[in-house]
C-alpha cells in the first residue's frame, strides 16, 4: 500500500454516494462544511483521505479523485446507529451547540464511539508515511489523535474542530469528558474556529485533567500541545469566478423571472438541522407578512433545507414541523402562482448555488449556533458587483469576521424581524459599502490562507509543508 506525506482523517469520504459506470467518482460538494473547505487544497496535494464511504458492510475500494487517494473505513449497521447517529449526533452535536436539543447519554454509544475511533486511527497509521502530517477533522473523531499517537509517535498530528466547543458548564455534563479531552490532547496542534472555543478548552483541561493550560498551550507530560483559533474559509476566487460566468448570470435572471420578478428575494440555504434557526426565521417572516411590513407580491423567501441525518428522530420531527409551517404560511398568505415561500429540500450543484446567491437581495443566515457557516462566506464571494445584504446570526463563527453584515440575535424574534427589514430597506450605498468590506476581508482570508496558517503551525520545521504546492 502506498503511503502519503499528508493524511486527512474525517468521518466521511468527500465523494458522491454513487460511482459512475466507468468507475469514476466526484467530490461531494454540499452547502458549506468540511468538503467545501478542504477540496481546493487537496486537489493540488499528494494526500490520502481516510473516511467512511456512506454505506454499511465491507469497505469498498474507491478510485482516486482529483489525485487524492481514498482509503475507506468500514462501518457496520451497529456502528452507524451507535457511533454516528448516537454518540456523535445525539450526544456531542446538541451539547456542542448550546444544548438546543437535549443531549442523550447511553453507554453502548460511547463503546461504539471508542471502537470506531480506534478503527480510524489504525487506518490512518497504515497509510501515513514516516513523519507524515495527519490532519484529523471534527467531533466524530476526538479520540483519534490520542490513539494515533500511541500507534505512531513519529507522526505530526493535528486536530481541527469545525463545530463550536462548549463552555465548561455544558461540557461537564459528559460522562466521558476526561477521555475526550485526553483524546484531543494526543495532537500536536488543536485548532478551533474561534478564540472563545480555545479558551473553553483550556479551562476544561485545567479543571478536569489538572494540567497546566492557557488559551495557547497545554503541557502534557513532556509535550506541549499548542492550541489556537484558525477560522475556516472558502475558495473566494473560485466562487467569485463561478458567479461571474455569463451562464450563471443568465441562470440568475431566469430564476428571478421564475420567482415572479419580485422587488426583493430573500434566500436561506441550510442543512435541515435544529441548530440552523429555520423555525425562528419562518416565524419572523410569517409575522412580517401578517403585519403587512412584507407583501407577497413584492417579496419572496426561498428556503433551501437540505435533508440531514434523516434516520435520527429529532431531525424527522424537525422536518415535519418545518413543512407544516411552510404549508401554513403559504396557505394563509400566498396567492395562486405566488407562494410566500419557495421551499426546496434538494442539493444544488455549484453553478446553481452561485446563481441562487446572485438572485438573493438578502441572504438570511441565522443559526442558533454555528462553528463558522461557510454559506455566509460563499454568498459574499458571489456578490461580484458589491450588491446584496447579509443577515447574519451573532452566534455563527463567521460573525466575528463579517462584522459589516446585518447582525442579529436569532433568539430575539422582534430583533430578527427589525434587522431583516433593515436589510431589505438598506440604501444601495450602505449595502455596497458593507459588501465591499466583507469581500476584501474574504480575499485576504481565503481557504489557502486558512490551510497555510494551520499547516504551517502544525509543521513547525517546514520540512513537510514545502511538498504541498496547494498551500504556498
Amino acid at each position: 500500500m502506498r503511503q502519503s506525506p499528508l493524511v486527512v482523517v474525517a468521518n466521511r469520504l468527500p465523494i458522491d454516494d454513487s460511482v459512475a459506470p466507468d468507475g469514476a467518482c466526484e467530490w461531494r460538494r454540499s452547502p458549506g462544511g468540511l468538503v467545501s473547505a478542504l477540496h481546493p487544497l487537496l486537489r493540488h496535494t499528494p494526500a490520502t483521505w481516510v473516511g467512511w464511504a456512506g454505506g454499511t458492510g465491507p469497505a469498498p475500494h474507491l478510485p482516486e479523485v482529483d489525485g487524492v487517494r481514498m482509503h475507506t473505513v468500514p462501518l457496520t449497521a451497529e456502528d452507524l446507529r451507535d457511533h454516528y447517529e448516537g454518540f456523535a449526533n445525539a450526544t456531542l452535536w446538541p451539547l456542542y451547540h448550546d444544548a438546543v436539543e437535549q443531549p442523550e447519554y447511553h453507554r453502548r454509544w460511547w463503546e461504539a464511539y471508542q471502537r470506531v475511533n480506534q478503527r480510524f486511527a489504525e487506518a490512518a497509521a497504515e497509510v501515513a508515511e514516516p513523519g507524515a502530517l495527519i490532519w484529523v477533522q471534527d467531533y466524530h473523531l476526538q479520540l483519534v489523535p490520542g490513539l494515533l499517537r500511541a500507534l505512531r509517535p513519529d507522526l505530526r498530528i493535528g486536530f481541527f474542530l469545525h463545530v463550536p466547543f462548549p463552555p465548561p458548564e455544558l461540557f461537564m455534563q459528559l460522562p466521558r469528558r476526561a477521555e475526550l479531552l485526553r483524546g484531543m490532547l494526543g495532537a500536536d496542534l488543536i485548532g478551533f474556529q474561534r478564540d472563545q472555543a480555545a479558551h473553553n478548552f483550556a479551562q476544561l483541561v485545567a479543571k478536569v485533567l489538572d494540567l497546566p493550560a492557557t488559551d495557547r498551550r497545554v503541557c502534557v507530560d513532556d509535550r506541549v500541545v499548542r492550541v489556537g483559533a484558525f477560522p475556516v474559509s472558502i475558495d473566494t476566487a473560485e466562487m467569485a469566478a463561478l458567479a461571474a460566468r455569463p451562464e450563471v448570470a443568465d441562470r440568475a435572471r431566469r430564476l428571478r423571472r421564475d420567482l415572479g420578478d419580485p422587488e426583493h428575494v430573500i434566500l436561506s440555504v441550510d442543512w435541515m438541522d435544529y441548530t440552523k434557526g429555520i423555525e425562528q426565521r419562518l416565524k419572523a417572516y410569517s409575522e412580517l407578512l401578517a403585519s403587512g411590513d412584507v407583501k407577497v407580491r413584492d417579496t419572496v423567501l426561498v428556503q433551501v433545507a437540505v435533508p440531514s441525518r434523516e434516520r435520527v428522530g429529532q431531525y424527522q420531527i424537525l422536518r415535519d414541523r418545518v413543512e407544516r409551517e411552510v404549508g401554513r404560511i403559504n396557505g394563509e398568505f400566498g396567492r395562486v402562482g405566488e407562494p410566500a415561500i419557495h421551499y426546496l429540500t434538494q442539493t444544488f450543484d455549484r453553478a446553481e448555488l452561485a446563481a441562487l446567491y446572485r438572485v438573493a437581495d438578502v441572504m438570511a443566515v441565522t443559526p442558533l449556533r454555528d462553528g463558522m457557516n461557510l454559506v455566509a462566506k460563499e454568498y459574499v464571494a458571489a456578490r461580484v458587483d458589491d450588491t446584496g445584504a447579509l443577515l447574519l446570526s451573532e452566534f455563527a463563527g463567521a460573525a466575528t469576521e463579517l462584522s459589516q453584515a446585518f447582525l442579529v440575535n436569532p433568539h430575539d424574534l422582534e430583533g430578527l424581524k427589525q434587522e431583516l427589514l433593515s436589510a431589505l430597506r438598506a440604501t444601495p450605498a450602505d449595502v455596497a459599502a458593507r459588501m465591499r468590506a466583507m469581500r476584501e476581508h474574504l480575499h485576504r482570508n481565503d481557504i489557502h490562507a486558512w490551510a497555510s496558517s494551520y499547516l504551517s503551525a502544525l509543521d513547525e520545521s517546514g520540512s513537510l509543508l514545502t511538498r504541498f504546492a496547494g498551500t504556498d
